[in-house]
């Protein structure tokens, strides 16, 4: 016996339902009405899957509200406006009651989040998306501040306790009471630009910086992946050796500071030295990674959406964004948002 299976969709067709709410008047004179149905608060409105299927468009595959609009009436026969999907959009978000709560309590409450900001334009300003994510959790706030004033403004960072994943802008250390992870993936980054501008064939302290740094990666990783609390100690060892030595000499290097590339790079080299056990972190705790790329990447997911979305919290007039999901593209899994 050979079966062959064919999957496809039956015809969809909108249901209109039809509530009558009927008034009926007391030989008293007094008139009573039959009470409308949960949903049925309007003479005309759109029913709850439909609103699911404008919003996971709108806002989970990032169409624009003229394209989800034309998405329901080629697909479903719906005629609407862009007008009733931002208004659909922002009726749901205002439904979600304290999910954006809970959301920053939660990533407060963790022990190892990821916080990262980056600028756009909004309405001819600059404006800066900030973002601080769990491997579960990721709240994203619009905010004109990049620094302290945003940070405060979001609520992570005032009461957060455990270990900070970031780069080295300098509002992030006026924290306290979290450990600091500093993102080794932004310092490469940096120490390739010292390589780059070095003479060709000569030895670079940078070069070697990034060779170390990259080489401590191995062991932890190699130490996760084999189930050990400990990293081969030798070999982080030596990495750690080579790290310091670079560093110290680069500091030495550019103590001159004559000119604003040496004195940048002697601040990168200092930075490195005196921040070493903020850099390093990652090397004797697994749950610490040693980069906050993943941030970044939720980050770039928002600028992502200001081009497809026409910037999806500002349409709603909203300022966070919250999701129960990862929306970094690490773990493969759905995306819910929430705006408020």
């Amino acid at each position: 016996m050979e079966r062959r299976q064919v999957f496809d969709l039956p015809p969809v067709k909108v249901k209109v339902t039809e509530h009558q709410l009927i008034e009926r008047e007391c030989g008293c004179g007094h008139r009573t009405r039959g009470a409308a149905p949960e949903g049925a608060d309007a003479p005309v409105q759109y029913g709850p899957r439909i609103a699911a299927v404008i919003i996971y468009l709108y806002i989970g595959q990032f169409l624009s509200k003229k394209r989800t609009a034309q998405a329901l009436a080629e697909l479903f026969g719906i005629p609407l406006s862009p007008g009733t999907v931002a208004a659909i959009t922002a009726r749901a978000a205002g439904r979600l009651g304290g999910f954006l709560e809970r959301v920053r309590g939660n990533v407060a409450a963790s022990d190892v989040a990821g916080f990262d900001e980056t600028g756009f334009r909004v309405a001819g300003r600059l404006h800066w998306v900030h973002c601080a994510r769990t491997g579960k959790y990721t709240l994203l706030m619009v905010h004109p501040c990049r620094g302290r004033k945003a940070m405060e403004a979001m609520g992570i960072l005032p009461s957060f306790a455990g270990v900070a994943v970031h780069d080295a802008w300098a509002p992030y250390d006026t924290y306290s009471s979290p450990e600091h992870q500093l993102c080794c993936a932004h310092a490469l980054r940096e120490l390739q630009a010292v390589t780059d501008s070095a003479p060709a064939g000569q030895w670079c302290w940078a070069a070697q910086a990034a060779d170390a740094l990259t080489g401590m990666q191995a062991p932890a990783s190699d130490a996760i992946a084999a189930g050990r609390d400990t990293a081969d100690p030798a070999a982080l060892a030596a990495q750690m050796h080579s790290y310091r030595s670079a560093v110290l000499l680069g500091a030495r290097q550019t103590a001159a500071r004559s000119g604003t590339l040496m004195k940048k790079h002697h601040a990168l080299a200092r930075r490195l030295s005196d921040r070493q056990d903020d850099y390093l972190r990652f090397t004797a705790d697994w749950r610490i990674p040693a980069d906050n790329d993943l941030a970044s990447h939720c980050t770039s997911w928002g600028r992502c959406a200001v081009s497809g979305l026409a910037w999806w919290s500002w349409c709603l007039g909203a300022r966070i964004v919250a999701c129960a999901s990862d929306i970094s593209g690490a773990a493969g899994g759905s995306v819910g948002v929430a705006a408020a």
